[in-house]
């Protein structure tokens, strides 16, 4: 495969000059995948405040906590990080393979399925068959669509440019959020899966009218072979190129400490996010209003965040100090939430995720200056499955003892306990992010012979 350069064939970054504010014209090329993705990301939230209250009353009628609820997300997490890591970086791949495009057209279909299950019925059965199916849309879709999307946007933007392309996605997935929100607070419950399946349809249908690819296909030439010998020599090709992926990762320190902070992160945040919104509905009395209603602060100030103060810190700070600042934020955050003592504080505790927002899309930009144009799907893949597997982790610890101290037989008194725990992860991810050391992408597009499917910029086809 071949990626195909937008902007000419003049050496690194082509032809237009300078380093001025052309901002939102360097985006333009993104916008047919940034609309089909805001789309997407509202018809998800504003189904997360309504499913609390929708699993809680259908396996635990009558009760605010559900301790089943809460296992079983755990479990689900924990499915699907031991197959994120594996897929996520075989989508890394083949985005770089096949194309961004179908790859994005997959992760995005896969949604639709189970949330049309809880629109027909929310029964007991109905939530256990969303459950399962909601499982198969996660390992395929999370973290993939933005892996893909982060590896698509480095196609097209120059490398200069690229940690405010990152904070722009990442800012309107913020913006995404507030809106999903927005609409969860005021429509009423019955309409909000039915809005939802129309939202998520239209996504992948957009794209596949509008998106163009960036990644070239070349021709292979593969005289008869069997069908066993076929599928033995693709599983040799993907563990080769696994290997390689792992390698270009563990040879470069900047990949190597952003993979464990990025570890560390996922393994405590993902806990949180596991069981957070069960524990709000439990120790405060929680509901889908007071839920949307913290998410949308968040989200407000994380658009600003995202899309004007980080674009004009990081050349003034680069992306490491963001990081540490975004990091630090991330342990207040748990803290606040583990220690609340009343009804408010969750409120003080989400307004942190204005800075913590930003550990995302520095990350992205680390990684991606850090790799060559080549290998950004792989390397952008490989750290997300190092994420996967935290996120994995983080449920067997998290959802007993989170149900354990929301219970009546906790040891002592601090039902958010689990969620103190959990920011001692942010610590160590905050250590290992102070030894980094960031780095621009080795001698960027030259091939690496051993990397027998990297995608090639050949001078020949920015001719053509």
């Amino acid at each position: 495969m071949a990626v195909e350069k937008r902007r000419g064939c003049g050496g690194r970054g082509g032809g237009g000059g300078g380093g001025g504010g052309g901002g939102w014209r360097e985006l333009r090329p993104l916008v047919h995948l940034l609309l089909p993705l805001c789309v997407h990301w509202i018809a998800e939230e504003m189904t997360v405040s309504v499913l609390v209250d929708v699993t809680t009353s259908a396996l635990c009628p009558g009760q605010s906590t559900c301790s089943q609820a809460i296992y079983i997300n755990g479990i689900q997490q924990t499915v699907v990080g031991v197959f994120k890591m594996v897929v996520l970086p075989l989508l890394g791949q083949l985005a770089d393979e096949c194309g961004r495009k179908p790859m994005l057209l997959l992760t995005l279909s896969t949604t639709i399925f189970p949330f049309a299950l809880l629109a027909m019925n929310q029964s007991k059965e109905f939530v256990y068959a969303y459950y399962a199916i909601r499982t198969i849309s996660y390992i395929i879709s999370q973290g993939s669509i933005f892996c893909i999307s982060v590896a698509y946007a480095a196609d097209v933007i120059e490398d200069s440019k690229r940690a405010a392309a990152f904070s722009w996605i990442t800012g309107l997935f913020s913006a995404s959020h507030v809106l999903g929100n927005v609409l969860a607070r005021f429509l009423p419950e019955k309409y909000i899966f039915d809005v939802s399946i129309v939202l998520l349809i239209f996504c992948p249908v957009y794209m596949q009218l509008f998106l163009s690819e960036t990644v070239k296909s070349t021709p292979k030439q593969d005289p008869d072979s069997s069908s066993l010998g076929k599928i033995a020599k693709i599983l040799h090709k993907r563990y080769k190129s696994m290997r390689n992926a792992a390698t270009i990762v563990v040879s470069s320190p900047a990949l190597r400490g952003i993979s464990l902070v990025s570890f560390f992160y996922e393994l405590g945040m993902s806990g949180i996010s596991s069981v957070l919104l069960y524990y709000l509905k439990a120790a405060f009395g929680y509901n889908k209003n007071q839920f949307s209603e913290i998410l949308m602060m968040v989200g407000i100030g994380s658009i600003v965040s995202q899309m004007v103060v980080l674009p004009l810190l990081v050349p003034l700070v680069g992306e490491k100090v963001i990081l540490c600042t975004a990091l630090l934020s991330s342990i207040a955050y748990a803290l606040l939430y583990g220690f609340a003592w009343a009804p408010w504080v969750p409120y003080l505790s989400a307004s942190f995720g204005v800075i913590y927002i930003l550990v995302k899309p520095s990350t992205y930009a680390i990684i991606s200056k850090a790799s060559t144009s080549a290998d950004q799907g792989k390397a952008q893949g490989f750290i997300a499955g190092v994420q996967s597997i935290a996120s994995l982790l983080s449920p067997v610890a998290m959802s007993p003892l989170t149900s354990w101290f929301l219970s009546g037989n906790a040891p002592f008194d601090c039902k958010g306990f689990s969620i103190v725990c959990a920011s001692v992860c942010m610590v160590i991810a905050l250590c290992h992010a102070c030894l980094l050391k960031p780095e621009e992408s080795p001698s960027q597009d030259i091939p690496n012979p051993e990397d027998l499917e990297a995608p090639l910029l050949r001078d020949a086809q920015c001719s053509s």
